[in-house]
């Protein structure tokens, strides 16, 4: 009797070791179908947005790869915006039109965002003014430009009037990020290069499953946009690409604010600043009012009843700014 309750106790860690291997294993084979079963949802997805939402402008090679760019209006100069941290051309579907009525304004998808195709590292604020560049050449659309540079945006805008000066006829900077955000100076940045590319980073992996769009909503990606625009910037916003493209902007973020930093002006050209009214933190205050600092010929004007979106929260206060800018051109 002895003997059968010593050979129980010894066989009952076993028989629970075989279990728990057991449901470890069955959870295992759960995940990889889950796992299969969302890459599978994914790819079919964008197939299928492919068809449902062509580009609406056209697909410029500049060098390998192709970026969208997507033009209204006529008229002279032309304005070119250049969209946020993690946006593109369609997040200005309210202002692109309204800004049309006055001149030719392009938006544009930088690599990777949108309907543009992935580029190469780095993705930082020099690497998109040589990119922005190179489209609107290669896209024949001649200056003079107002460049508008929208939070990220305004940071390869800074490069872009730099490099390109006598292409450029006036600035606007919507709610722009400011160098003063970054604690890096120009030598003290590690450049990124290919080898720190993370095409398997975890947003990466999440949005190659389909995790990514199926949360759309709750992680930003459905803002109130125009009806017909709205379903076709959910759905290329989602993608791994674009997701990927996002991760290494951010990466990027601070080398691109230590290249913006070493442009201390434009001299005498034009320049509006447009703030937020609401969520006024004195910090950002402070850093939008230095941009003013970037002319001897600017203004600051207030979007009283938005946040740091204000294409979207108030699209008619971008409106007003960029046609003041071009009137005033004129």
């Amino acid at each position: 009797m002895n003997d059968q309750n010593q050979m129980e106790r010894t066989d009952t860690p076993k028989r629970r070791g075989r279990g728990c291997i057991l449901w470890l294993s069955r959870m295992m084979v759960l995940c990889l179908g889950l796992t299969l079963a969302g890459a599978i949802y994914e790819s079919a997805a964008e197939a299928a947005d492919v068809r449902a939402y062509p580009p609406p402008g056209q697909m410029v090679d500049v060098g390998g790869y192709r970026l969208h760019i997507n033009c209204m209006g006529s008229g002279s100069p032309t304005v070119v915006i250049d969209a946020g941290w993690g946006d593109w051309s369609a997040k200005w579907s309210w202002v692109q039109p309204e800004v049309a009525k006055t001149t030719r304004v392009c938006t544009y998808d930088r690599a990777g965002m949108g309907y543009s195709e992935a580029g190469p590292l780095p993705r930082n604020a020099r690497q998109f003014a040589q990119e922005l560049h190179t489209l609107l050449h290669q896209a024949n659309i001649p200056g003079p430009y107002v460049l508008v540079g929208h939070s990220l945006g305004g940071l390869p805008v800074r490069v872009f009037v730099h490099d390109y000066a006598t292409e450029v006829d006036g600035v606007v900077l919507i709610e722009s990020m400011s160098p003063a955000q970054f604690s890096q100076s120009p030598t003290d940045t590690k450049p990124q290069t290919t080898s720190q590319s993370s095409g398997f980073s975890i947003p990466f992996v999440l949005a190659r499953i389909g995790l990514v769009r199926l949360f759309a909503g709750p992680l930003g990606f459905k803002p109130a946009l125009p009806p017909e625009v709205q379903q076709a910037f959910t759905a290329f916003s989602v993608t791994p690409r674009s997701i990927q493209a996002w991760a290494d902007e951010g990466a990027a973020m601070p080398e691109s604010g230590a290249q913006a930093r070493v442009v201390t002006t434009f001299g005498d050209l034009p320049l509006i600043v447009l703030s937020r009214g609401l969520d006024q933190q004195p910090d950002w205050q402070a850093m939008q009012a230095e941009l003013l600092q970037l002319s001897s010929n600017s203004q600051q004007l207030i979007a009283d009843k938005s946040d740091h979106n204000i294409e979207i929260d108030q699209p008619e206060a971008a409106v007003v700014a960029i046609v003041k800018m071009v009137e005033q051109l004129r």
